[in-house]
């Protein structure tokens, strides 16, 4: 995908997609590897995923992602949903957010999902999640959430002063010189 910026402030940059949607994100890290300049960035608004409820092939109700084609049919009801919490639904680069105060985390609106993929150990790698709210469409109840840990993107800057978003196949090459000048930051 290929992302331009706009400088908002010197710690701030507006990620931009394909489809002239755009994600505010605040910069955590700068730093240079291989003389490429690469970005830690945080999205400044809260990430937002919806959840659809299905049954499997065991007859059982799971949450299941809602693909990207299916969000735009969704997606005004979502907004009222969240607006009945001050909540702003947007339809931004690479994930959905959402502006205003999300309300404070309890252990009750939580959830735990398990992903397909597994960890180093062979464990599953698990994603918690804070539900904001649900809303049925077409018969079908949804789930929204914000995950409770931070979405960080890593982009890197082209010749030309553009970011990208550096794609899981880049991420596992530079993974370890990644890590390890993150590291070096930290101390």
């Amino acid at each position: 995908m290929a992302d331009n910026t706009q400088p908002i402030d010197d710690s701030a940059v507006v990620l931009t997609d394909d489809f002239g949607r755009f994600l505010p994100c605040q910069v955590e890290q700068s730093f240079t590897l291989s003389d490429r300049e690469y970005l830690l960035l945080l999205p400044i608004d809260s990430p937002i995923e919806i959840f659809v409820w299905q049954q499997d092939d065991n007859d059982e109700e799971v949450l299941m992602d809602v693909e990207e084609d299916d969000i735009d049919d969704i997606f005004l009801t979502a907004k009222a949903v969240l607006a009945e919490q001050n909540l702003t639904l947007q339809r931004t680069a690479i994930t959905l957010t959402a502006a205003g105060d999300v309300p404070e985390v309890e252990e009750d609106n939580c959830l735990t999902l398990e992903l397909d993929d597994l960890d180093e150990d062979g464990n599953p790698i698990t994603e918690e999640f804070q539900v904001l709210a649900t809303c049925f469409y077409n018969d079908e109840e949804y789930t929204l959430c914000t995950p409770l840990d931070p979405l960080l993107i890593f982009a890197h800057r082209t010749s030309s002063g553009d970011l990208e978003v550096v794609t899981p196949e880049e991420f596992q090459l530079i993974r370890g010189s990644l890590e390890e000048k993150l590291f070096d930051l930290l101390d």
